[in-house]
């Protein structure tokens, strides 16, 4: 299909239309404190490294998030994170706030409208993202992927699941792994807290209907662990965690 990729920041008019994108992600992800800070930030501070894919008719059917950081900064020596998506979105809250120089630019989110799964959008996201990168003097961009097939398979640990490959190719057996290693990716390590989402049992009930009444670790439709119930105590925690992908600029 034809496609325009265009940053927040040379169409500030698409705002609106950034935010009324469906989301297809599980409510209790969107429980996460980082996330609920970061979004709005990246959209008000870096509207530069926010993109949107739009069809023939303008359209919004795909849409990134980005963040500049300083992976090589005193304390961190380019190292990546284990605690993954977290770790690396505050650092850019906090070296954008500190005037520290980015030298490394963190994918933070491809998604694409329900209706265009399947056709390569998030491919052609990813090679843009790594694009404008380039544009501006990066080499290299890293992502902490969340495998698009790891929920079906809550219980088996990351470590083991990320390195899979497939006989025919050596590539990757995760299709969004698959996604980055074909674009030229190379799968560095497992965040393994990546992303911590914590709440009350009520509150746990309330974005996945299920009952959370015992202790014990409980799955959940589209987690990609099993939450952590403490019943006995109130309150339930997931941790996630995801697998860092490296790719030259």
């Amino acid at each position: 299909m034809e496609l325009k990729i265009v940053s927040l920041a040379e169409r500030p008019d698409l705002l609106d239309a950034l935010w009324a994108m469906p989301s297809l992600w599980p409510e209790f992800m969107g429980r996460d404190l980082v996330s609920n800070l970061g979004y709005a930030w990246m959209a008000a501070e870096i509207p530069e490294y926010v993109s949107l894919a739009l069809d023939e008719d303008g359209q919004v059917v795909a849409r990134s998030f980005s963040v500049p950081f300083a992976l090589g900064a005193e304390g961190r020596d380019g190292v990546l994170p284990e605690r993954g998506w977290d770790q690396v979105l505050a650092w850019a809250m906090l070296d954008r706030r500190d005037g520290r120089k980015p030298d490394t630019v963190s994918a933070i989110e491809i998604s694409v409208a329900r209706e265009h799964l399947g056709r390569g959008l998030s491919g052609r996201m990813l090679a843009a993202m790594r694009d404008r990168a380039g544009e501006r003097g990066f080499t290299e961009v890293v992502a902490p992927v969340r495998p698009s097939g790891k929920h079906l398979e809550p219980r088996t640990p990351m470590a083991e699941y990320a390195f899979r490959t497939r006989p025919e190719d050596g590539l990757p057996q995760d299709p969004w792994l698959r996604v980055h290693v074909r674009a030229g990716g190379v799968i560095d390590s497992v965040a393994p807290a990546s992303m911590t989402i914590s709440g009350s049992v009520q509150q746990w009930r309330r974005w996945t209907g299920l009952p959370f009444d015992g202790d014990g670790p409980v799955e959940v439709p589209f987690a990609v662990t099993p939450v952590r119930c403490d019943a006995s105590h109130g309150y339930a925690v997931y941790i996630e965690p995801n697998v860092w992908v490296r790719h030259r600029v």
